[in-house]
């Protein structure tokens, strides 16, 4: 053997060469040597040599040791075969890989070594051995269906569509393959159906489609952040930031995932923790364009918003205005980031009295977060301001619902106090002056309207016209008569039922004697009004400061 070790030439024969070499004859001459075999014997046969003896000793020998090496790597593939059957995957991955590295041009040996990576969820490394099959053995079926499990898997239908197709190719007749094949389409379908749905913004129907896909593939991770991202997007963050949070938990470098998780924390207004998820992302990652474009629309909606509410703080209520309003134009998605911004403009509107640009505000808040207790509180005070009370009523009770506080609960009866003022007779509206009016200004009113509205003013008119200007001429007396008693007045503002009140204005009340009274006299040797109309005494056109018709009487 020391002798064959040094005249053996590169290059091993096969063992295949090796059975099937012929003995060589012995006690022949010695022949020429020619690249290793004899000639000028007879019939051509090789003579037997020291040189020939000893090449013929180390392939018996590497024979024998490549014949156990295969003993061996089958025994580790046995061994791996049962450790499958009973669910044992890392300890059969474990002994395939002995037996590769004994025998590492045998493809059933990494065939089932794909396998146990697939059952293990471990694609990418199921997909490299189940190439390495077919590259060793291009006829090697199993490992392209495998392949194309493995892609689709990984979320890539389309190669997994070509590689079905190659076996077709070698099988036609393969029914397996062949609806395998139509499951990696009806995927491909939905992937792409989903794509064009985030794209137009109709998120609902992406999560509908890769629920199908995943209906195919459902350990596809790439298909579980492309949900997780169309959930985010709808305003279902709870949902989506556990579905990837799963998925960084057994690979935390997955920069898609990450990246959803960073646009669930930005939409939840968690902004730094959002900011330092993109930050890690970009770093990862640097194309990632996705990452980029949600970082700076998080920067800077934080910077316009910031903006705005300093400008409201110095008091410079049109500036804050319009930086709220350029922060809503940043990220239409951003509804909970949003809702606030409507929340901020409309309490520059209220500040500067535009309440009916308030209101809107609040309610455009309250859509995006319908459990906005500060939206609630501001529309419900807006409503009160604008004496819209049920509105205020029914915002109030939300709130009360929301949290049951003292100061809520005031709030609404407050409300509910005011509401039912509002469905009597506002005297104040009646004279046509402010709640706070003092003493002489109600008297001042009294004289206006009741003069406007005496039904001998209105001796001409129609009779339909005369019973209007008689209810008006009463409902002045009965607001004239409340409103300049301070006892009376206080109880109804006060909002107390006024028909169980001890008033003058009772049904029988008769306002001509307030009018008289006011104007003095009344019958008894004080001043007397008459209204007479065109041509009756005093009638004439000259410089009347009440109009045509209208004199005074002394009795």
């Amino acid at each position: 053997r020391e002798l064959a070790r040094d005249f053996l030439i590169p290059g091993k024969m096969s063992s295949e060469e090796v059975e099937n070499m012929e003995t060589e004859p012995e006690n022949e001459p010695t022949p020429v040597e020619l690249d290793g075999v004899v000639t000028g014997m007879p019939n051509g046969t090789a003579e037997t040599s020291p040189v020939n003896e000893a090449k013929k000793i180390v392939l018996d020998s590497e024979e024998d040791a490549e014949s156990q090496r295969v003993k061996k790597a089958e025994a580790k593939k046995v061994q791996g075969n049962s450790q499958y059957t009973l669910k044992n995957y890392k300890e059969a991955i474990k002994l395939y890989s002995e037996a590769i590295e004994l025998c590492p041009t045998c493809a059933s040996y990494y065939g089932n070594r794909s396998a146990c990576y697939i059952m293990l969820g471990k694609f990418r490394e199921g997909l490299e051995d189940a190439r390495q099959t077919t590259r060793i053995d291009p006829k090697f079926l199993k490992g392209y269906m495998r392949e194309a499990k493995c892609l689709l898997m990984l979320g890539d239908p389309g190669q997994a569509i070509s590689t079905y197709q190659k076996v077709l190719q070698l099988d036609p007749n393969n029914q397996s393959v062949a609806d395998e094949l139509k499951v990696a389409q009806s995927v491909h379908h939905f992937e792409s159906q989903a794509d064009g749905d985030m794209k137009k913004g109709d998120f609902r129907r992406a999560v509908f489609c890769m629920d199908r896909a995943l209906d195919h593939a459902p350990q596809c991770t790439k298909f579980k952040i492309k949900k997780a991202e169309a959930l985010a997007l709808l305003g279902r963050h709870a949902e989506a930031h556990d579905a990837v949070s799963n998925i960084l938990h057994i690979d935390n470098m997955n920069v898609d995932a990450m990246y959803v998780r960073g646009l669930c924390l930005y939409y939840q207004d968690n902004l730094d923790k959002a900011f330092a998820h993109f930050q890690q992302v970009l770093r990862l990652s640097p194309d990632h364009e996705k990452a980029k474009v949600a970082f700076r629309k998080a920067k800077s909606l934080r910077a316009k918003k910031e903006e705005g509410n300093n400008a409201f703080k110095a008091g410079r209520y049109q500036e804050a205005y319009d930086l709220y309003s350029e922060a809503l134009r940043i990220d239409p998605h951003n509804v909970f980031i949003n809702s606030k911004l409507y929340n901020n403009r409309a309490t520059v509107g209220a500040k500067v009295n535009k309440l009916d640009q308030a209101i809107q505000d609040c309610t455009e808040a309250i859509k995006l977060d319908d459990n906005y207790l500060k939206a609630y509180l501001r529309r419900a005070k807006c409503y009160m301001d604008t004496e819209q009370y049920e509105e205020a009523v029914r915002d109030y009770e939300k709130v009360f619902n929301m949290e049951r506080t003292r100061e809520h609960k005031q709030l609404l009866s407050n409300a509910k106090l005011e509401l039912k003022k509002s469905k009597r007779k506002d005297y104040y509206k009646i004279l046509g002056v402010r709640k706070d009016a003092s003493d002489d200004e109600i008297k001042k009113a009294y004289k206006k309207k009741a003069l406007e509205t005496h039904p001998d003013r209105h001796s001409s008119a129609t009779p339909e016209e005369k019973e209007e200007q008689e209810k008006k001429f009463k409902e002045v007396g009965e607001a004239y008569a409340t409103l300049s008693d301070s006892k009376k007045r206080m109880r109804y503002d006060n909002g107390q039922d006024l028909d169980d009140m001890d008033s003058p204005f009772s049904h029988d009340f008769d306002p001509n004697t307030i009018f008289q009274a006011f104007f003095g006299g009344g019958g008894h040797g004080g001043t007397h009004f008459s209204f007479g109309g065109p041509g009756g005494p005093g009638g004439g056109a000259g410089g009347n400061p009440f109009g045509p018709g209208f004199t005074f009487q002394f009795g």
